[in-house]
């Protein structure tokens, strides 16, 4: 998937708007993502880091889940010399990073940059990258837990995650401790495209798993409708990391938000175009995490949500 899209940003008096419209956008900002900013509520979140009336135009770039594009991707966007560049997940951020040294990159994504060799450090992260991340992927524990409150007698569950990520194995053995510590067994499926959606879901059936804990990942939340269908499908209870999945019928979410994140780095983007360098804004951390449950679908699944589960919820939907 290619797309490609101008979106300008007007604000102050009409006098400055006929000027604006007048003019070629002082900054272009490339996206580069599988999730772009198409929806009002996420574009509003992002431009809240920019004084208002920044006259800028954004071009995205996805790979449509296959990461093997992303490098030509982020070369387009190097060649466009835009001022900055987004990464909005970790494929992406690794293209970019690869792709240019001098061109400050912004990246959001849900593991740990340090870890991972993003950069160098939280506090000092040198070179042209800083971003957010939510540590995302740090979360299976806990949401192994939710699962265990849900169903008490559960004692086999699936982890979902997409080989192809850089960040789908770092966080397994933390995973893998927790189910042992809850007497579950872990059973780990894997699928990079849609069509191995399918076939992880029939395994887990054949294997009897209970639950399924999907690990956070691009390709996944672009297939956020037909994964939450399949779930559906197959009466498996599931829990996510993103409440998009909940909104459209999956069972739980836990995990950050991602107008949060998108509001955090549109205000470094803002910051880096007004002169500022990423080697010197720290990465900054999401430590607001929300707990999203589907009482309807909870219902046609036959569970029963436990009354301390539900009043810890920031959100029961119905």
């Amino acid at each position: 998937m290619r797309r490609r899209d101008f979106i300008t940003f007007l604000g102050g008096t009409t006098a400055w708007v006929a000027a604006a419209r007048a003019q070629e956008p002082r900054h272009v900002i490339g996206f580069l993502g599988e999730v772009s900013l198409s929806s009002p509520r996420a574009l509003a979140a992002f431009y809240q880091g920019f004084v208002e009336g920044k006259n800028l135009s954004i071009e995205f770039r996805g790979a449509g889940g296959q990461y093997d594009h992303l490098p030509s991707l982020a070369a387009e966007l190097v060649a466009r010399n835009v001022s900055v560049i987004v990464a909005y997940d970790l494929p992406s951020a690794f293209a970019a990073k690869e792709a240019t040294k001098t061109i400050p990159v912004v990246f959001g994504v849900g593991a740990d940059p340090v870890k991972l060799g993003l950069v160098d450090s939280f506090n000092r992260p040198r070179g042209n990258l800083t971003g957010v991340t939510t540590l995302l992927g740090s979360l299976g524990p806990k949401q192994l837990e939710l699962l265990r409150e849900l169903l008490p007698n559960s004692n086999k569950v699936a982890l979902l995650l997409n080989p192809s990520n850089p960040n789908a194995q770092i966080d397994t053995p933390e995973i893998q401790a927790a189910a042992d510590a809850l007497g579950e067994r872990l059973e780990v499926l894997t699928a990079s495209t849609e069509s191995e959606l399918e076939t992880s879901f029939t395994t887990s059936v054949g294997q009897g798993v209970h639950a399924l804990v999907v690990k956070p990942d691009p390709l996944f939340m672009s297939l956020r409708e037909r994964l939450v269908a399949l779930a559906a499908h197959h009466a498996i209870p599931a829990i996510y990391s993103h409440r998009e999945f909940v909104e459209l019928g999956g069972l739980m979410s836990y995990g950050g938000t991602r107008l949060d994140a998108y509001r955090q780095i549109g205000m470094y983007t803002g910051r880096i175009l007004k002169g500022e360098r990423p080697a010197d804004l720290p990465v900054q951390q999401s430590i607001k995490f929300d707990l999203v449950i589907n009482l309807k679908t909870a219902k046609v699944l036959g569970l029963t949500v436990p009354p301390e589960l539900l009043a810890r919820a920031d959100e029961v939907i119905e």
